[in-house]
């Protein structure tokens, strides 16, 4: 399980990492049309926005992977043991029936909606762009079940000391 997690997270690195640097490339070329050449790019700017929707929604599934999120913990650290792994088992529970909901189902729902719209800056349809809602979807619940089961096989800790508490 380990392994896989790790493989998923090298995928979803190269994924972000090439979303970021095609980013970077039209939006370089979007200003080199408008200020430079004086003729803007039609559709780069429709591109950027789906490139950076993508890269937010991959970036924010690998951060659930590592468990990187803001976390407001100090009321829990102060718990006992047993009390710290209840909570951290609610808490994973809560992401992934949201996840479930919303990323997935929803964002199955909005792809099927507007899956034969066309979009006036790009020759394709704007529902394989949403895609990346179902996507981030399974990748956040994937991740959430494997914290959920390290939390409760007692191979990761409740509660993540990434910062000590300065008082």
């Amino acid at each position: 399980m380990t392994r896989a997690k790790s493989l998923l997270d090298r995928l979803l690195t190269w994924v972000c990492v090439v979303l970021f640097a095609v980013l970077v490339l039209d939006v370089t070329w979007q200003v080199f049309a408008r200020q430079v050449l004086d003729q803007p790019s039609t559709w780069s700017e429709e591109l950027a926005k789906y490139l950076f929707i993508w890269l937010g929604l991959f970036a924010s599934a690998l951060v659930f992977g590592e468990r990187g999120h803001i976390a407001v913990d100090f009321a829990v650290k102060k718990l006992p043991g047993k009390a710290q792994v209840a909570v951290a088992v609610l808490v994973q529970l809560s992401i992934l029936v949201f996840t479930a909901l919303v990323l997935i189902w929803g964002g199955l729902r909005v792809v099927d909606l507007a899956w034969d719209q066309n979009l006036t800056g790009l020759p394709v349809n704007v529902g394989p762009l949403y895609l990346a809602l179902p996507i981030s979807g399974v990748l956040i619940a994937l991740y959430t079940v494997y914290h959920l089961v390290r939390i409760l096989t007692g191979a990761e800790r409740a509660v993540e000391d990434a910062e000590p508490d300065v008082l």
